[in-house]
């Protein structure tokens, strides 16, 4: 368990969790704020709006967990996602950086599709906006030692997505269908990549990305990048 949950040596109190919050909804951020302030377990050290402000702050605060929207403006348009892949992927930190904070994504979503992505960017929890204040509290507690914290509703779907049911089919079949080059655009996709991101870690153009989406998606049978996720999650290919 982390210090900052513990008390340390010679029995001095526990310093509080630094946490910082992001969300794109001033009146929400205000409302958690509000809430989470008077606990003495908690220290707000910083807040954000969009994902480039949330990446600045979290660079600049070096918080034990962030508190973190699902959809953001700003950045590539990958939301939060972006921001835990960046910041978990210690970009944003530098070498010279403290561990990486704990991401806990508190979202008005209950999608498929949002929670695979950001648990698969990192995240240690994902909780909805309907959560109590004692449930957040004892969520942020949870995912800031170390363990994973969602909200009832979601636990059984986050088991069934990552393979916990027993399911072992991997897709082999399906994948066979697909050119290398193909499958190397749909895993990244799968992990919540934006076009422009994978072209740049393929080193092809936004185009040729599309061009080989609309192949994957044809032969997967499937409409959208959504269902990708969800597809390739399922068979733990990703």
């Amino acid at each position: 368990m982390d210090a900052a949950t513990t008390e340390p040596s010679g029995g001095e109190p526990a310093r509080p969790l630094r946490l910082v919050l992001v969300d794109d909804h001033p009146m929400f951020l205000a409302g958690v704020r509000g809430e989470l302030d008077p606990s003495p377990e908690i220290e707000i050290c910083g807040t954000a709006k969009d994902v480039d402000s949330a990446i600045e702050v979290i660079r600049e605060t070096q918080p034990d967990v962030v508190l973190l929207d699902v959809h953001l403006p700003g950045g590539n348009g990958g939301g939060g996602i972006e921001v835990a892949r960046a910041v978990l992927g210690g970009s944003t930190l530098g070498n010279n950086a403290g561990k990486a904070p704990r991401i806990l994504a508190l979202s008005v979503s209950d999608a498929a599709e949002d929670v695979v992505g950001v648990i698969r960017s990192g995240a240690r929890g994902y909780v909805t906006k309907s959560i109590s204040t004692p449930e957040l509290l004892d969520a942020i507690k949870r995912v800031a030692a170390g363990d994973a914290a969602f909200s009832p509703r979601l636990a059984g779907f986050v088991l069934d997505a990552f393979g916990a049911a027993g399911d072992t089919h991997t897709g082999e079949d399906e994948l066979d269908s697909l050119s290398s080059r193909e499958r190397e655009v749909m895993r990244y996709i799968a992990r919540g990549y934006t076009y422009k991101e994978a072209a740049q870690e393929l080193f092809i153009s936004v185009k040729t990305i599309e061009t080989h989406m609309s192949s994957v998606l044809r032969k997967l049978q499937l409409s959208n990048r959504n269902e990708l996720t969800r597809w390739a999650a399922e068979r733990h290919i990703i």
